[in-house]
């Protein structure tokens, strides 16, 4: 009775997080898919379309810099707390910001101000966001019994996953029922306002959840707060800080590159807008399942060949994906999507769940793994589109430079994983394993 117990408490458990992350991460892609198709035209002037391009890759940043911050304030109250009223609150100031945006209006309407609206609506969404891996991560391997922690908590990428196809649907049935003149004046902000009702639902969901047990036992009834946590986790464990961020690079870099970056760059070198949006949905598709498979084949072979697997594959797809985009072939460009976001990134993130919140103790779990993701994410994943772009400038249009910067990325994170990853098996608490 009580494994049965234990088993339906982390499928719940395990279902919130998916379904939040699905609400979070389709705000969060929303942004980056609108913003690479039309902002340079809508929020800023410039001489020469490749400028424009720089300051939008520049605001979508923003996102990023915010979200260790977001880390820092979510996961210090998720530690004293709970983890989940910081994802309810995650969750609808994710969505307020991102509807927001939706009514902002343009340059053309209030001139300098349209800009600092978007940067501002832009770190409301990341200081979100920056809460919301933690969390949703602490609150599916928390959850779940030890031997099935990578397969539940592969759950939290799965929903990361969906909320990127959900975002690039309703961008692509938007952009084909409207012309291109339609799409700029007034289609780009229907995929903002379908946050209002995404929010809604995640919020629903995400209220039913239990509180985590491991929390619960560890921390409250146990007495085990930290004072500071985050200052904690630095302190007991300051080298786990940098081997997450070593072992992010491959995702944010390789991820990004394909899912904003290649959009610019693929239309820009005659590729149809919505090839692109179609090769983005394939990807969506397969990571639903992979995912997951992933996840559960770390939970019989360990972390560290899963994880060294996709990032070799980084590394060896990094010069096909610009081949793929310069062919215009899209059944090349599908294919060279799906080794670099799902071959090469499903694998590395079906396995973060468990291998970084094991790095740290419950008292200070949220603080200490939720600002290590996001200092990564900040250090790597905002500013890919930007580096890339100006790699692409400094190459005179070609692709070796930002190919070869996806290489170097891969590569650290492979000599990372082959060093750190799996090293020190997580042992779950006597309450948990009996229950299991």
């Amino acid at each position: 009775m009580a494994g049965s117990t234990a088993k339906s408490s982390a499928s719940r458990a395990a279902a919130a997080s998916f379904a939040g992350a699905v609400m979070d991460w389709y705000d969060f892609f929303v942004y980056g898919l609108v913003a690479a198709l039309t902002f340079p035209k809508l929020f800023f002037t410039a001489d020469s379309p490749a400028t424009g391009t720089l300051l939008t890759f520049a605001t979508f940043g923003v996102g990023f810099v915010a979200r260790p911050l977001g880390g820092i304030v979510f996961g210090h109250y998720g530690d004293k707390i709970g983890r989940k009223a910081m994802l309810v609150l995650t969750l609808v100031l994710m969505g307020l910001g991102t509807a927001a945006i939706g009514v902002l209006p343009t340059y053309g309407q209030i001139g300098v101000f349209a800009p600092v609206l978007l940067v501002a609506m832009r770190f409301i969404q990341g200081f979100a966001v920056g809460g919301e891996w933690g969390g949703a991560a602490l609150m599916a391997v928390e959850h779940a019994p030890e031997k099935r922690r990578g397969f539940f908590g592969s759950f939290v990428q799965v929903g990361a996953s969906a909320g990127l196809l959900i975002a690039t649907g309703v961008v692509s049935i938007v952009s084909a029922a409207t012309t291109n003149e339609q799409f700029l004046a007034w289609g780009w902000r229907i995929p903002f306002l379908v946050s209002l009702l995404v929010v809604v639902g995640g919020y629903i969901i995400r209220r039913g959840v239990d509180e985590s047990p491991e929390f619960i036992h560890e921390v409250k009834q146990a007495h085990h707060e930290a004072r500071i946590p985050l200052v904690e986790a630095l302190a007991r464990h300051p080298g786990a800080f940098l081997k997450i961020v070593g072992m992010r690079l491959v995702e944010l870099v390789g991820f990004y590159t394909v899912t904003v970056f290649a959009l610019n760059y693929g239309v820009s070198h005659g590729v149809a807008r919505g090839s692109l949006l179609n090769a983005t949905l394939a990807v969506g598709v397969v990571a639903i399942f992979l995912i997951p498979a992933m996840g559960a084949l770390s939970d019989r072979i360990g972390r560290r060949p899963v994880y060294v697997l996709g990032a070799a594959i980084g590394v060896l797809g990094a010069f096909p994906l610009f081949w793929a985009l310069d062919s215009q072939n899209l059944l090349y460009i599908v294919v060279a999507f799906v080794v670099v976001a799902n071959f090469s990134h499903d694998p590395v993130v079906s396995v973060q769940q468990p291998l970084f919140t094991e790095m740290f103790e419950a008292s200070f779990r949220y603080s200490g793994a939720g600002f290590a993701y996001q200092l990564a994410s900040a250090v790597a994943g905002g500013f890919t589109p930007i580096i890339a772009a100006s790699l692409v400038m400094q190459d005179g249009g070609g692709h070796t430079y930002v190919a070869l910067y996806m290489v170097g990325a891969c590569l650290i994170s492979l000599l990372t994983g082959l060093l750190y990853a799996g090293r020190q098996p997580f042992q779950a608490p006597a309450y948990l394993e009996s229950a299991a």
